[in-house]
């Protein structure tokens, strides 16, 4: 059986782990259990078989009761409540679970879960505000590790100078055939020769394929003039005279330009020559 008075005489007098007294006046209770966080007879965890707390889990409250029928099971001796997220719908919980409790254990209660939201808030606050952390900077690796960045660079430029000299004098055939050179080296430089070459064959593609297209060029028609075709009608009107006066004669030749089918005159060989045959009537004897 359980006797508070026994065991808070042996806490109060005697040795307790969590008992941590920093001054003379207030002796202060490291329980993780405890209310208030001070060590009196009121506030013991251990010493009262009829307790109650709130603790934070990972941004939730909950409140844990402990009960003098439980006492016997050390495992279950806490009862594990959850607190929802909303502080008035916490307090009223609490109020419903502690209805018949002393207003001691009540009050301190709703007094941590109200100090317990409050940091919940401003931690939450610190968080979107995202301050900037403060790294420690070791001044002597600094300068060790600029010392070698100096140095690598400085290795990096006389082997760049050493490998461009020895392409160079490979290029020029100075070491003759010579065969034990590097062969990392030695595809680089074939590699850029190649792409050189590939380059100089597109262009001159690309240089025939633009000679290969024909340029084509858009000139005006040849159209003929009103006066042309006035002639023209001039001249078959002059053919249709002739022929009915001399309809009898069929040795007249005459030279007449005809239009071709596209509608262009053809060129004349030579002169226009009209030529004329008279013949002579024979007059008949008349008889006396």
């Amino acid at each position: 059986m359980q006797h508070d008075e026994l065991i808070w005489s042996i806490i109060n007098h005697g040795f307790c782990s969590f008992k941590a007294q920093v001054a003379k006046e207030q002796t202060f209770c490291k329980n993780e259990y405890n209310a208030t966080g001070l060590c009196n007879r009121q506030s013991c965890p251990l010493a009262n078989s009829r307790y109650a707390t709130i603790k934070e889990e990972e941004g939730i409250c909950y409140l844990f009761v402990k009960t003098i029928e439980r006492a016997h099971s050390p495992k279950n001796l806490w009862e594990k409540i959850k607190l929802p997220r909303n502080y008035t719908q916490a307090l009223a919980l609490v109020d419903k679970q502690l209805a018949y409790w002393p207003k001691y254990i009540v009050h301190k209660n709703k007094q941590r879960l109200t100090k317990i939201h409050q940091y919940l808030i401003r931690m939450r606050k610190l968080r979107k505000r995202g301050e900037k952390k403060l790294v420690p900077i070791n001044k002597k690796v600094e300068r060790r590790e600029a010392s070698r960045e100096r140095k690598a660079l400085a290795a990096a430029k006389l082997e760049k100078s050493i490998e461009s000299e020895l392409l160079e004098r490979l290029k020029q055939g100075t070491y003759g055939e010579i065969y034990n050179y590097p062969a990392k080296e030695y595809k680089e430089v074939l590699e850029d020769a190649e792409e050189e070459f590939e380059n100089e064959i597109e262009e001159e593609l690309e240089d025939e394929e633009e000679d290969e297209e024909p340029d084509v060029e858009y000139v005006e028609g040849d159209f003929e003039d009103d006066s042309d075709m006035e002639d023209m009608d001039d001249i078959w009107n002059h053919n249709d005279d002739d022929d009915d006066s001399d309809h009898g004669n069929e040795n007249k030749k005459r030279s007449i330009d005809k239009k071709d089918l596209n509608g262009k005159k053809k060129k004349r060989k030579g002169p226009y020559v009209e030529i004329e045959y008279e013949q002579e009537e024979e007059d008949t004897p008349q008889l006396a």
